[in-house]
């Protein structure tokens, strides 16, 4: 357990290993990034829940890898997400938030996920390859974790725009559960696009 300071964010969730570029210029959070560069350089990033009006219980903490700090002392910071924590509780709300939170880790698996890690890239090739038809364009994907566990953060982080979907992956401690789940996403869009394959090629005759 630890204090963390936290800044909350309704349209970004963080995973481990994921790089999350930010422009600070609340006053509150100018003195967060202040107070964490004069020590071991990490904050919590929470996704703010704009239906519930609170920030989520399960967030990633990111690290600061790169700043620079503009004139009117606004930031621009490269983070980089570190362990997964959960709130336990708030230690104070002002100036900034600050929580003692506890660390997340996914439960010890068996050889399930990388079977599941395999499927996973299979269909990832396919939904690429499928997008690549449709919109006419190459598309290259970056080099793809080969750690089941690391797989899993990466896949989820790309699912831009599913934010609720999102937290329920980063939630999750069993890394088979949160392939399979991805494994569902995936299966089902790639259904769509071959199916938006077979009307474009149709409307081409």
């Amino acid at each position: 357990m630890r204090e963390l300071p936290l800044i909350s964010l309704p349209e970004v969730v963080l995973f481990p290993g994921q790089s999350l570029p930010l422009h600070i210029f609340e006053y509150r959070y100018r003195m967060m990034i202040n107070t964490v560069l004069e020590s071991d350089r990490l904050f919590g990033v929470l996704l703010w829940d704009q239906e519930l009006n609170q920030p989520a219980s399960v967030g990633c903490a990111a690290q600061i890898v790169q700043y620079h700090r503009l004139p009117d002392d606004r930031f621009k910071i490269l983070t980089l997400g570190q362990q997964r924590f959960r709130i336990l509780s708030y230690v104070r709300p002002a100036p900034f938030r600050v929580a003692m939170v506890e660390w997340v880790e996914d439960e010890p698996a068996d050889d399930t996920p990388f079977s599941l890690a395999t499927e996973v890239r299979q269909l990832l090739n396919d939904v690429v390859r499928l997008s690549q038809k449709l919109t006419e364009q190459s598309i290259e994907l970056p080099q793809i974790p080969r750690s089941p566990l690391e797989l899993s953060y990466w896949v989820a982080s790309n699912f831009q725009g599913a934010y609720g979907e999102q937290q329920a992956l980063l939630e999750l401690q069993d890394t088979s559960a949160r392939l399979r789940r991805e494994a569902e996403i995936l299966t089902s869009t790639r259904s769509q696009l071959a199916a938006r394959t077979v009307l474009k090629d149709t409307f081409k005759e």
